[in-house]
Order: structure tokens, then C-alpha cells, then sequence
């Protein structure tokens, strides 16, 4: 007779079979059968975070820096609502986790008992698919089906919400796990008929580009050694996502650096004039396209994606090829290689002037500031933080706002998996339990959560989290004392109508470092910066650091809302240096 397991013990069951090694979760009543369980399973760590939302950015980091589906264990209630903000960041941002929620027992179900919420219908919206387990017998096979539907296709989050009479119940276990292509390579449904058309469209090409983001990363890192290689053997100028940097290193010549309302003068022009935009695991994101009717208005579109509601969702393209990203461009490449002499000696002659055009916008140098040797720049706290931890391989994090852009455009990337950021929902929160969880999936390395001092308040309380588990992550906060983002909004577009944006009230920084049992570090002037952040660096435990920067410095070029890519608000220092007119708007 085949042995009988409980509910909970077939959760763990699963949990081994689909090797996990790590769970991020907070105990409580409707979910205490699965934690009386976890002292019986040594291969699985849990992490006791301090809040449910920190356990799903924390499963976030973890995921996005591993490549691992990251595993969220809540209880029901106000814990399965406070998990929604992470599976929602996470179903925006393409990001696997498999949710587990408690429930109240089947015959409560509706009754409004105590902790009960309606969890599978409240995220509904913001998960790939969700299962309310009402018969032990399909436990074993829904778990299963999670984590399959969690990292096939377009990843994302999944959540199985289980009762708590279901948890102490009897079945037979049965591993369901199929034998499965990844990242949803089975998915693929292009042809060699799509790729000989691109090529076609690639040899007329004049002004061509490659719009690469987050779907890139997500197939893995041959994709990105693919790209590197497709992007050398092209000539073409390529420029990235938010959520795409580290796929292509960011101090090569061909790259633009990032696009979009935080974007290079030189991307985004680009995306404007070019006549070919090959999208590579992108979009088409407001934040990208800014308005639509008058993006990239002369352009033949190709869109590559493993998603096929992805293809012509927010842009119409001329070519769309459905398939994962790593197979499509290996295709692609070799076929290029079949017809090598042909096609490079004619592209090349076809993109020299719109080099020398891209030339002339690079010029401009729009990511310069004005520095001070009195005010620490944050663009320039950024940098010195770059050139002393770009050599040790390091991971990293951000909150949202001001300090996010500025670390995207000053931080130079130059391989997958190392940043972990909150793109389309934008999420204030996100990078210190993001940073927990890097730091879990990768403990010898040096994981930095580059965060502003509004955004790191709200999560603030997963620094405990960090010191009881010996996480030596370093929070660097450039503080301004303003929602700088709302700040730089209310200045630019709303007549300088400050309202609510200023954050009174701040801790001191380094003495809540210490009251966590941690290690704080302020730096004040531009002078002692490396030395501080060197002594960062070197502390083998959770650092808080509290950089004061420039309070009304703004984040330059910006797109406004709803203005097309050519349209760019440029900061003071190139007006003055470069005399920008015409098509680029400058602000003084």
C-alpha cells in the first residue's frame, strides 16, 4: 500500500522535487501545519522576513539574480494582501515566484472568518494563474503546475492558495514534474521564413537598431553572449530597457546606453530616426514609447518576444517572430554567418552616416552634470560607487525614484543578473528586501541596494531580516530629503507646487543602523566619499549609508509624459556648453 502524506508534508514533497533550496515567508494560524513541517526538511532554508510584501521582493531579488523561481510562503488574509504589491511587481516585471497562501478550512470558505479573504480573486489580476486547492488529492499536481507556469513562457508570479483542513489531510504523493524545456522554449513558433524576411529587412536597413530589454535576461545568459555576438558581427548601434541593462556591457562602443524618459540623448533620438527597430524581449512600455503616434513614426518594426499577447499589444510591428529569445538570435546568427560577405560589406557601407549622426548626439553628453567640491553630485556619489565596486563582480538593487535612474544611467553593467530593479510598477520598497534575497542566492558577493531615503522607509524593517540571518548587504542611500522623483515632477510640470513631497521627520540614519545592530556610515562632502564607501565595502556586515546630496539637483534628459522621443528636457550644463536647438529641448 503506497504511503499516505498530509497536506503539508506533500507541499515539502513537491518543494524537493522541484529543488528548492530557499523559501521566503511569515507564519501564521492558517499556514502553521506547513510550518510544523519545515523542521522536518533540512534542504530547505526558510527566511523569516519581517512583512509579507519584503517576502515577495526578497523571493524577487532572489529569482532575477539566480534565474531560480523564487518561493513565498504567507499565511491567509492580511498575509496573502500583503504579498499582492510584490506578485504584482513581479507580473510586471516578468519575474518567477510560486506564492503558497494558507487559507481558512474548506467549510469557513465564504463565511468571512477570522483572517479570511477572497486571495485567489484578489490576485487574479496579478498573477499568471492561481489555484484554490479544495481536495488533497490535487495538491501534489497543482504545486507542480505552478512552478511549471511560473517559469515557462513569459515568467512570472503564481500563487496556490491551501486551507487549512487541506494542510492535515491524507493522499499519495506523486511527482508530477515534466520533462520541460525552459524559459518556454517549446513555446517557439518561428520559422526560418521569419528570419530570412529579417535579414532581408536587416541588408536595406540605413538607420537600424536593436531595442533590447528584460526578455533577454530571462533566457538565460547564453542569450545575452548571443546578443554580444549578433550586435559585433551587425555594426549596429543597440540601446536598452531599463530592465535589459547587463545584457550587453554598458562601456561597449556600440551601446547608447538606456532608453526611454530617462534615457541618452543619443538613444533616444535614435529610436526616433531609425528606419529598423529590431525589439529584442521588450515591451513597447509607455515609459519607452512615450507617445505613441509619434514613435519612431519612419521605422519598420520587428518585435521578438516568447509572449505572443506581447506582439502588437501597444505598437503595430511589420514583423513579429514569436520564440525565445536565445533561439531566435541563434538562428539568426548563423544564417548571417551562411551569407557573411555579402550582407556585412553591404550594411556597413549602408550605416556609416548613421554612425557619424549618433556621432553628433553623443556629443552632446547629456548624462553630464555640473559637480561641486562642496555638495556631493548624486550622479557623481553613483560613479565613485561604480568605480569602486565594479571589479568585484557586484549586485545590484534600487528602490524607485530619483537615485533609480541615476543608477541606471551611471552604472555601467556589463553582465546579466546583476541588477534587480522595480520597473513597470515602480515600486518604492523594492531594493532592500530584493537585496536580502541577493544576498541569500549569492552569499560571497557584494550586494548593493542603491536607495533614496523616502522609498527605503517603507521596507526598512527587513534590516532585521539582514542581521539575523549575517547578510552583509549595504544599503547607500543618496539623501536629499525630498521624494526627488514627485520633487523634480512638481518643479518641471506642476509650476513648482511642492506639495507633500518633502520627507520631515528622517531618522538619523546611522543611529538606526546601530539600533538594528548594524553598521551606519554618513559621508557629507564630495572629499571623504571614497573613503567612506571603501569602509562600506570592507564591513563584513549589514551597512546603512547615508550619503547627503545636492537636496534640488534634478535627473537630466527626461522625456515629459506623453511628449515623443525627440522631444528631450536637457539639464542647464548642456545648453550652455553645446547650444542644443532644434529638436532637443533644453531646460534651464
Amino acid at each position: 500500500m503506497s504511503k499516505l502524506y498530509t497536506g503539508a508534508e506533500i507541499v515539502f514533497k513537491c518543494m524537493e522535487d522541484q529543488k528548492v533550496e530557499f523559501i521566503f515567508g511569515y507564519p501564521g494560524g492558517a499556514v502553521l501545519p506547513i510550518y510544523d513541517e519545515l523542521k522536518n526538511h533540512d534542504t530547505i532554508k526558510h527566511i523569516l522576513v519581517r512583512h509579507e510584501q519584503g517576502a515577495g521582493h526578497a523571493a524577487e531579488g532572489y529569482a532575477r539574480s539566480c534565474g531560480k523561481p523564487g518561493v513565498v510562503l504567507v499565511t491567509s488574509g492580511p498575509g496573502a494582501t500583503n504579498v499582492v504589491t510584490a506578485l504584482t511587481d513581479a507580473y510586471m516585471d516578468s519575474i518567477p515566484l510560486v506564492c503558497i497562501s494558507g487559507q481558512v478550512p474548506t467549510h469557513l470558505i465564504g463565511t468571512d472568518a477570522f483572517q479570511e479573504c477572497d486571495t485567489t480573486g484578489i490576485t487574479r489580476p496579478c498573477t499568471k494563474h492561481n489555484w484554490l486547492v479544495k481536495d488533497v488529492k490535487d495538491l501534489a499536481k497543482t504545486i507542480h503546475k505552478a512552478f511549471e507556469v511560473a517559469t515557462t513562457g513569459r515568467p512570472g508570479p503564481v500563487l496556490v492558495d491551501i486551507p487549512k483542513d487541506i494542510q492535515f489531510q491524507k493522499s499519495k504523493y506523486t511527482n508530477f514534474i515534466k520533462q520541460k524545456k525552459l524559459n518556454g522554449k517549446s513555446n517557439n513558433r518561428f520559422s526560418q521564413k521569419d528570419i530570412d524576411k529579417l535579414i532581408e529587412m536587416m541588408s536595406k536597413a540605413k538607420q537600424p537598431i536593436f531595442y533590447t530589454g528584460g526578455g533577454v535576461i530571462n533566457s538565460g545568459p547564453k542569450a545575452s553572449e548571443q546578443l554580444r555576438e549578433l550586435v559585433s558581427i551587425t555594426g549596429f548601434p543597440i540601446t536598452s530597457t531599463l530592465q535589459g541593462l547587463g545584457s550587453f556591457p554598458g562601456d561597449d562602443t556600440q551601446f547608447l546606453g538606456m532608453l526611454g524618459m530617462h534615457g541618452t540623448y543619443e538613444a533616444n533620438n535614435a529610436m526616433h530616426d531609425c528606419d529598423l527597430m529590431i525589439n529584442i524581449g521588450a515591451r513597447f512600455d509607455d515609459r519607452i514609447t512615450g507617445k505613441i503616434d509619434e514613435f519612431s513614426p519612419k521605422s519598420k518594426k520587428v518585435h521578438i518576444d516568447i509572449d505572443p499577447s506581447s506582439i502588437n499589444k501597444n505598437v503595430k510591428v511589420d514583423l513579429p517572430i514569436v520564440g525565445d529569445v536565445s533561439e531566435v538570435i541563434s538562428l539568426l546568427i548563423k544564417t548571417i554567418k551562411k551569407h557573411k560577405t555579402n550582407f556585412l560589406k553591404s550594411n556597413k557601407e549602408n550605416i556609416s552616416k548613421w554612425w557619424e549622426q549618433i556621432g553628433k548626439w553623443r556629443s552632446v553628453n547629456s548624462l553630464n552634470f555640473i559637480n561641486s567640491d562642496k555638495t556631493i553630485k548624486p550622479q557623481f556619489a553613483i560613479q565613485r560607487l561604480y568605480e569602486l565596486t565594479k571589479n568585484k563582480d557586484t549586485f545590484i538593487t534600487t528602490e524607485v525614484g530619483q537615485h533609480q535612474m541615476w543608477a541606471a544611467q551611471h552604472y555601467k553593467f556589463d553582465k546579466p543578473n546583476r541588477w534587480m530593479t522595480s520597473g513597470g510598477l515602480g515600486t518604492m520598497g523594492y531594493g532592500l528586501p530584493a537585496a536580502v534575497g541577493v544576498q541569500i542566492a549569492h552569499p560571497d558577493k557584494l550586494v548593493v541596494d542603491i536607495a533614496g531615503e523616502a522609498s527605503v522607509l517603507m521596507t526598512m524593517q527587513e534590516m532585521s531580516t539582514a542581521v539575523q540571518y549575517n547578510l552583509p548587504i549595504k544599503i547607500f542611500i543618496l539623501n536629499n530629503e525630498y521624494m526627488g522623483m514627485v520633487r523634480q515632477w512638481q518643479e518641471l510640470l506642476h509650476e513648482k507646487n511642492y506639495s507633500e513631497s518633502y520627507t520631515a521627520a528622517l531618522p538619523d540614519f546611522v543611529k538606526l543602523a546601530e539600533a538594528y545592530g548594524c553598521v551606519g556610515i554618513r559621508a557629507k562632502t564630495p572629499d571623504e566619499l571614497d573613503q567612506k564607501i571603501q569602509e562600506m565595502i570592507d564591513v563584513k556586515k549589514p551597512v546603512i549609508f547615508d550619503c547627503l546630496v545636492d537636496k534640488e539637483e534634478n535627473c537630466f534628459p527626461m522625456i515629459p509624459s506623453g511628449k515623443p522621443h525627440n522631444q528631450m528636457l536637457l539639464g542647464p550644463k548642456d545648453q550652455k556648453e553645446n547650444k542644443i536647438t532644434g529638436k532637443g529641448k533644453t531646460l534651464v
